[in-house]
Order: C-alpha cells, then structure tokens, then sequence
C-alpha cells in the first residue's frame, strides 16, 4: 500500500488536496449564507411608500438595534413603482396603503409565489394650508367639490377669504395620495389643471409654508409625532384642516387617532406590510416585530393608529 503510494506523483495529490480544501471552503460559505438568512439576520432592502418614512425608519432602527446582525436598508418610492418593483421580484417586502389587486395575486400564484399582507397601522390624508389661511373647517362636499372642478377659489368657500385660486399640491403623480383621493371621489379623468406634483409630502410642507393660496395633501404620519423634532417644526409651518364626515357636516375633526380609530375623520387607510419570501428570513422576522408589542407601540407614539394592539380612548371633559 505504501510502495502504491509514493508511485503517485505529488502534484496529483497536491492537486486533490487543493479541490477537497475548495469544496470545504465552499459549503461552509453556503452554510453562512443560510445561517445569515434568518429572521434576525442578514441583509435585506425593503421599498416603502414614501408617506410612511417616518414610521419605518423609527421601526428599522429599533429592530436594528435590538438585533445587531440584522442590516435592513429601505428605499422609499412612490407607490406605482413599488408595486411593479415587488411584481418583478426586485424586492420581497414592501410597505404600501394599496392591496395587491386578484390578478396580481394570481399572476404571483402561477409563479409558485404567496404574497402574504398584513395590516399593520391605520392612517388618514392629512390637508394643510398656510399660516395665513383662516378657513381650518371644511366640508367633506368642499373637499369633492374642489377635486371634481366644482370649486377653484377661496372665495366660494368663504366670501370673505382675501385669497384667491385655490392650487392643490401633492406629492407624487404615481402616489397613493392622489390615488386614494381619485378612487374616493371616482375620477376617472385627468386631475384638474389647478393640481400640482412635487416630489415628496416634505415638498409639499415646505410649498404650503410659503404660499398663502395653497392647500396640500399629505400623509398625517409626517406631522402626527409630537415628539420629533422634524414633525413638530412641520406643524409650526402651518395649519391642519379640520374635515366633516360625509354623512354630517355639523362636526369637523382632525386627522388624530381618535378620529381615524372610530373613522369620524372621512379619510382614513390601511397600512400593509407585504412579502414574497418563500422561507423565514429577515423580511418575515421584520414584518412579525412591527405586528407585535413593541412595533404596535412604535406606531402609537407616532400618531398613527396600531391595527393590532388595542388602544384606549380617553375622553376629557372641560
């Protein structure tokens, strides 16, 4: 056996040495891999609506804090190009206020792919004007008018208004924002020509701060946390409109999380966590924090409604 040995030449057997220490090498790194990929490890981006960057940042950081092996980088886009980006699988978890349609999930099933939602907060369409716009109480009907065309001017809202053409500003023209207003009030057509896009609901802030005529669309979450410091100086810069609901026009409310809980605020939305993944990796580890205790806690404190853990209302007398 030993004289069979030495008759093999020393580069074969340097040789096999050399693919045996390669094939080792490779399935440890394979099993690092799927070691990295667990619900509290590894390295994932999800893309998110950007009417939700405030929440999902505070969400992101905590989870990221409480498990140090996890990386989660989110990109915040409007809501059309989220939506076709999880369709092409370039992302497995999105944040969106849109359920996917029954042809998107069937498209999905054909693919061996389960998109699987949960509802994770409920949110409200803020409308903010300037600081020198006195009319803070709107009708639902006002609200319609203005979108249908029916309405243009402060002055046939209030005949006493020193402003003039009402310009309605918002986000995004692939945003939920719009959509949600278009499906609301069933516009099928272009939107008036006295709506503007920007590029983002801070846009839309900082456009009202600075123009009197005015009136702006945003999600209330970029203004609902009275502990940032970012939100707080939103607030400063002008003023939230109060709504009626579509069924009384007597009661006007503010886009706050009694109002949207009991939905006597008129514009209110769900909030969706959505996934691809095929297994338990770290989209699906995210997405169960943010359902439990502590991510539910997290969208209290910032203003938004939790939609799984219970909240209490709390009425004050005066």
């Amino acid at each position: 056996m030993n004289k069979m040995l030495h008759k093999i030449p020393f580069q074969v057997i340097r040789t096999f040495l050399l693919l045996a220490l390669i094939l080792f090498l490779s399935c440890r790194s394979g099993s690092k891999q799927t070691l990295d990929e667990t619900p509290t490890r590894g390295n994932i981006k999800i893309f998110a609506d950007e009417s939700y960057q405030p929440i999902i940042d505070s969400e992101i950081y905590t989870f990221t804090s409480l498990y140090s092996y996890a990386n989660i980088t989110p990109f915040y886009k409007p809501e059309v190009d989220i939506i076709n980006d999880f369709m092409n699988d370039s992302v497995k978890v999105i944040v969106t206020n849109k359920k996917l349609s029954d042809e998107q999930i069937q498209y999905l099933r054909d693919t061996l792919v389960i998109a699987r939602t949960t509802t994770i907060a409920y949110d409200a369409l803020a409308l903010i004007v300037n600081k020198e716009n006195s009319d803070t109480l709107l009708s639902y009907n006002t609200i319609k008018d203005i979108f249908l065309s029916n309405i243009k001017t402060w002055k046939e809202i209030n005949n006493k208004s020193k402003l003039d053409k009402i310009s309605v500003v918002f986000d995004n023209t692939k945003s939920g924002n719009v959509r949600y207003f278009k499906e609301k009030f069933e516009i099928s057509d272009k939107l008036p020509s006295n709506f503007y896009a920007l590029n983002s609901n801070e846009e839309v802030v900082n456009f009202i701060s600075k123009n009197r005529n005015a009136l702006g669309i945003i999600s209330v979450n970029w203004i609902s946390d009275k502990d940032d410091a970012k939100s707080r100086k939103f607030t400063n810069n002008i003023r939230v409109v109060a709504l009626s609901s579509s069924y009384d026009n007597t009661s006007f409310y503010l886009p706050e999380q009694g109002s949207i809980y009991n939905k006597t605020y008129p514009f209110t939305r769900e909030v969706y966590l959505i996934s691809r993944e095929t297994f338990a990796g770290l989209g699906s580890g995210f997405i169960s924090f943010v359902a439990a205790e502590k991510g539910q806690r997290i969208i209290l404190k910032a203003g938004l409604v939790p939609a799984i853990m219970p909240i209490r209302l709390i009425q004050v007398k005066h």
